[in-house]
């Protein structure tokens, strides 16, 4: 994929900071020359993995910023307002991408300068195989270039769609906690199978594959999953059993409330900030 300017040359991308999320991003950019990004000195491992791709990369922001026309903000959120202050006199004309959680729209424009342009970005862990799932939030004087742009380079790594902010923390609680859910399920559903005799690798890979491959029927089928589970649960057999076994003990209620509580909790986050 090549990502290029208004005037046909290669979009200049950096980061500020480059942890796994970053690198899954940078991996599914273009040319590793128009990267570059900026890390503690205490970061050498993310630095090592950026230099990999062929990408720039320094100790001090100010670089990064200074020679990008895109730069993502990928530090951790109770560091990105002192990141952000060492590099505002430069941010005049550039698009800011921020995937730190709990940070408003208006938290990040005000810690820059007016005509700095800023979308806010929800990503999940999926990224890291490029199967993720995001959602973006487009700032006060984010263009309709910058907002192609950013779903162009999040669907270089699985899926991207644009929301309103009120919708951020329940979509952190889904797609952005979700992954953690269903690495339980999945763990869970291979345990069951080990108690039944089968051995923990093939009980781990076909758990991870039935999971991935529902999740594939419901995407591509277009069909409601309760149609899908009834369309499997054949009359007396060991599905229906299953899954009453499920309701008895509260599955979807439990699930439900998982998304609940995460919500609250990340609403809760944002107040703090």
């Amino acid at each position: 994929m090549q990502l290029k300017s208004a005037c046909g040359a290669l979009l200049k991308m950096g980061f500020l900071g480059g942890g796994k999320t970053a690198q899954a991003m940078a991996q599914g950019l273009v040319d590793g020359k128009n990267l570059r990004a900026s890390f503690s000195p205490q970061d050498e491992a993310n630095m090592v993995a950026f230099r990999g791709l062929g990408a720039q990369t320094f100790t001090e922001n100010l670089p990064v910023v200074q020679d990008s026309q895109v730069v993502f903000i990928t530090v951790k959120p109770w560091i990105v307002p002192l990141v952000l202050d060492s590099v505002k006199s430069i941010s005049g004309g550039k698009l800011f991408i921020s995937v730190a959680m709990g940070l408003k729209l208006a938290d990040l424009e005000q810690s820059l300068v007016p005509e700095a342009r800023v979308i806010r970005v929800m990503p999940n862990i999926p990224t890291l195989v490029r199967a993720g799932a995001a959602v973006f939030v487009r700032g006060k004087k984010a263009t309709e270039q910058d907002c192609a742009l950013t779903q162009t380079l999040f669907e270089s790594v699985g899926t991207c769609d644009e929301v309103t902010e009120a919708l951020i923390d329940p979509i952190t609680a889904l797609s952005g906690s979700g992954p953690g859910y269903v690495f339980a399920m999945i763990e869970a559903m291979a345990d069951g199978a080990v108690k039944m005799g089968l051995s923990r690798d093939l009980a781990y890979k076909l758990a991870a594959q039935t999971v991935m491959g529902a999740g594939k029927m419901v995407r591509e089928t277009g069909m409601h999953p309760g149609q899908l589970k009834d369309d499997v649960a054949s009359p007396g057999g060991s599905t229906i059993h299953g899954l009453s076994f499920l309701e008895k003990n509260a599955f979807r209620y439990i699930v439900a409330g998982a998304i609940e509580a995460a919500t609250n909790r990340c609403r809760e986050f944002s107040k703090e900030k």
